[in-house]
């Protein structure tokens, strides 16, 4: 076996105990479980007034679950991985996995991919009731709304991914995993709640005045919930004017592309800088 073939085995049974110990915790369960119950729910209760507004209830659907999935997927994603690093530390089983010739790197390379597919699996069973059930019900959506509610689906996955990668980043730098959990729901908050609230008095203190649009780009960018939202509220035509967001959607200097990569650039800068930290810590 070549030294390549070796790293990647390696990183692959690491990704496949992660995945095993989340389904025997039952997590991807507890997961799925949410997302399809806020799913059915939102399809259940967001279909009604579709007809008398002849709009689609997919789109309704897409704008609904974009808005809840920056609380409940970012959420769902730190609790996963807050001790990922921290609380095996703290057992002494990483003590152990580390006496074996595989690199720090390589652990949290493993441990990602492991949880990174606990939270697709949740992700895409669970959003992916709502689909079925409007098919079910015998709506008729248009082939343009399937395509931002496909988008949609792998835009949470994207999202939960960048949020597994800050939970590494907070795993490696805590002291125990009770230190972790604590700065893990201080980053939701900040991420879900804080950071726009700041945002809009800082825009509304301003009264339009100072601020530019390509200031309040840059400050989007910095939050990977902001990304998530423009990238579903404002990528597909038929979902922005229901969102009410066609007027941001006119005034972004940044495309599709640029967001997703973005978004990804969220879940690689904090992986690098965790494996980084975790190299560096004693044991």
């Amino acid at each position: 076996m070549t030294e390549r073939n070796y790293m990647l085995n390696a990183v692959a049974v690491i990704a496949a105990k992660e995945l095993r110990e989340g389904l025997r915790n039952r997590w991807a369960v507890s997961a799925t479980v949410i997302l399809a119950a806020v799913a059915l729910t939102i399809v259940l209760l967001g279909s009604a007034p579709t007809g008398l507004v002849r709009i689609s209830p997919l789109s309704v659907t897409v704008v609904s679950l974009s808005s809840l999935t920056i609380f409940l997927v970012p959420l769902i994603a730190l609790l996963l991985s807050y001790d990922a690093l921290a609380g095996e530390i703290e057992r002494g089983t990483m003590a152990l996995l580390l006496s074996y010739p595989v690199s720090h790197a390589q652990v949290i390379a493993g441990k990602f991919l492991g949880h990174a597919a606990i939270l697709t699996i949740a992700t895409v069973i669970g959003y992916g009731a709502a689909g079925v059930a409007l098919v079910f019900d015998g709506n008729q959506v248009e082939a343009n709304a399937w395509n931002a509610f496909s988008f949609m689906v792998g835009s949470s996955v994207l999202l939960g991914m960048a949020f597994v990668a800050l939970g590494y980043l907070v795993s490696a730098t805590a002291r125990d995993p009770r230190t972790a959990a604590g700065i893990a729901v201080g980053l939701w908050l900040f991420f879900a709640f804080i950071y726009d609230l700041a945002l809009l008095g800082l825009l509304v203190a301003d009264g339009g005045k100072h601020i530019a649009v390509s200031f309040l780009n840059v400050v989007l960018l910095a939050n990977p919930a902001d990304v998530y939202r423009l990238l579903n509220l404002t990528g597909f035509s038929n979902v922005s004017m229901f969102a009410g967001m066609t007027g941001i959607a006119g005034q972004l200097n940044v495309g599709t592309s640029f967001l997703l990569s973005t978004l990804i650039g969220w879940t690689a800068v904090p992986l690098v800088l965790a494996t980084f930290v975790f190299a560096r810590r004693e044991l």
